[in-house]
C-alpha cells in the first residue's frame, strides 16, 4: 500500500462505533477523511465523518484502508469483501480467525487481490520476538489473561463462581488458543494474535478472573532452545467496556499509520 497521491487526504473506513471505534475516530490524524459503517445515528458521529449505510456504501466510498472495530461477526462479514477490492483491513476482532475456514479464505483473498490483513498488537506486544522464536520448532508459548472479576460478571454468574472470585482467582479456561477465542470472541483477541505470531499448535492459553489485579493483565512466557522470555502487560480497561483495554484503539491507529510510513 502506498500513500494517497498529492494532497489527497487519507480516507479511513471505520467499521463499528462502540467504545473502540469512538476512540479510533479521535486518534486519527487531522485532515483524514472518515467514513463510518455503524448502526448508530449519523448525528452521533464526529463532525466531518460520513455515515455509511452498509458494506456496499463503504466500498463505494473508496477507503484507502479499513479499520474493523466492531465484532467477530462484523469482521467475518466485511473483511473478505474489503480485501477482495484490494483494500487493506486493520482488524480488532482477530479472534474471528479461530475459524480455520475463514482464515484460509482471508489468506487466499489477500494473495489474489494483493491486499493485506493487518493484525495489530492490540493489548500485548513483542510479536516480532514471538514470531522469531517460533521459527525454531522447539519453542512453546504460554499466554495468561488476567482481568478483574468485574470484566467477567456474566461468565462467573453462569459458573456459580461470583463469590469465589471475590476471594481469589478463578480459572475460566485453560487450553488452546482457537477454543479460547471461540468461547470468548470479544475477550481473547490477544490470545489469537499471539497464536497467529507463534503458530496455533505452540500456544497454550489460560483465562483467569483475578481480584488481585486492577487492570487487564497479559502474561506471556516463551520457552525453547533459543532461550526463555517473559513479558507482562498491565493495561487500563476502557471506561466504556472493562473487557477491552484502552490501548487497543491506539494500537489500531498506530498499525494503520504504519502501513503508510516509510519505515516498517
Amino acid at each position: 500500500m502506498s500513500l494517497p497521491a498529492g494532497n489527497t487526504p487519507l480516507r479511513v473506513g471505520l467499521i463499528g462505533f462502540g467504545a473502540i471505534g469512538r476512540s479510533v475516530a479521535t486518534l486519527l490524524p487531522a485532515g483524514a477523511a472518515l467514513g463510518v459503517l455503524t448502526r448508530h445515528r449519523p448525528d452521533a458521529l464526529p463532525a466531518g465523518a460520513e455515515a455509511l449505510a452498509d458494506l456496499e456504501a463503504l466500498l463505494g466510498w473508496g477507503p484507502d484502508v479499513v479499520i474493523e472495530a466492531a465484532s467477530a461477526e462484523a469482521f467475518a462479514n466485511a473483511a473478505p469483501a474489503c480485501l477482495a477490492r484490494g483494500i487493506d483491513v486493520v482488524a480488532a476482532s482477530v479472534g474471528a480467525l479461530q475459524d480455520s475456514a475463514l482464515l484460509e479464505r482471508i489468506v487466499a483473498t489477500c494473495d489474489k487481490a494483493g491486499s493485506r490483513l493487518v493484525v495489530p498488537a492490540g493489548a500485548v506486544g513483542g510479536l516480532d520476538h514471538i514470531a522469531a522464536a517460533a521459527l525454531h520448532p522447539g519453542t512453546t508459548v504460554t499466554y495468561v489473561s488476567r482481568k478483574p472479576p468485574a470484566a467477567w460478571t456474566a461468565e462467573l454468574d453462569a459458573m456459580g463462581q461470583t463469590e469465589a472470585a471475590s476471594r481469589g482467582e478463578v480459572s475460566l479456561y485453560e487450553g488452546d488458543a482457537r477454543e479460547a477465542a471461540a468461547r470468548y470472541p470479544r475477550n481473547l483477541n490477544a490470545g489469537l494474535t499471539i497464536a497467529l505470531a507463534a503458530g496455533f499448535d505452540r500456544v497454550r492459553v489460560r483465562v483467569v478472573a483475578d481480584p488481585g489485579v486492577a487492570r487487564n493483565t497479559h502474561e506471556i512466557l516463551i520457552s525453547g532452545p533459543l532461550g526463555t522470555s517473559t513479558m507482562s502487560f498491565c493495561n487500563t480497561p476502557d471506561p466504556a467496556n472493562p473487557k477491552t483495554s484502552a490501548i487497543t484503539a491506539y494500537s489500531l491507529v498506530a498499525a494503520t499509520l504504519r502501513r503508510f510510513g516509510a519505515l516498517q
